[in-house]
């Protein structure tokens, strides 16, 4: 998630390879994992899988197993390679350049998450709460559908009412939450001014 390991990693690479077991034997962090930091307005520049966050925050939902959109079938990694998964965007791409939403958010990160491939077929272009009744129509019962959507860290009650603020300001929460679980530390600037400027409101 620090997004440390760029170009000219030798020295790095050896440094953490000999901080890692001065860790394990209960010394200080290396420097890598100590000065590892992620600003909340990152997850807007997150817009395709080339960076390491960007693969990071996917992978962080993958290990949380969350259930694939119209199946509902509980997804892993190993799921995921064998059903040709995708990388969805929650509120679909044509959609939202239909309503001109900003394309900074909806091709962001915190729009995307991976389902299997035939799953975002079957959604297409539609509204949320048009492919939520495309759910319905597959055999999903209610609490099956929105319990197959907050495993992907949605908030179900903006999803259905098509409220694309609402539910992106709570989903970049929730995947902030996330990371913070993940790295154990806290992510700073979630009520900087740069954050209220990027999304309107604080993201605490």
């Amino acid at each position: 998630m620090g997004e440390l390991y760029g170009g000219a990693n030798e020295a790095r690479f050896a440094t953490d390879i000999m901080g890692i077991f001065r860790w394990m034997e209960g010394g200080e962090m290396p420097e890598t994992v100590y000065r590892s930091n992620i600003q909340p307005t990152r997850l807007l520049t997150m817009q395709t899988r080339n960076s390491a966050a960007y693969k990071g925050v996917m992978a962080l939902i993958l290990q949380d197993s969350p259930l694939d959109f119209m199946t509902g079938h509980r997804m892993d990694i190993a799921s995921y390679i064998d059903e040709y998964a995708d990388i969805h965007h929650i509120f679909p791409q044509t959609y939202c350049e239909k309503n001109n939403l900003p394309r900074i958010k909806w091709n962001s990160v915190i729009n995307k998450t991976p389902i299997y491939a035939s799953s975002n077929r079957s959604i297409g272009g539609h509204a949320p709460s048009t492919y939520i009744g495309t759910m319905a129509n597959k055999g999903l019962k209610q609490v099956e559908i929105q319990e197959a959507i907050e495993s992907h860290k949605v908030n179900y009650a903006h999803l259905v009412l098509d409220d694309f603020n609402a539910y992106f300001i709570d989903r970049a929460k929730q995947l902030l939450d996330r990371i913070e679980q993940a790295t154990g530390k806290s992510v700073s600037g979630r009520d900087s001014e740069e954050t209220i400027r990027e999304f309107g409101v604080a993201l605490i």
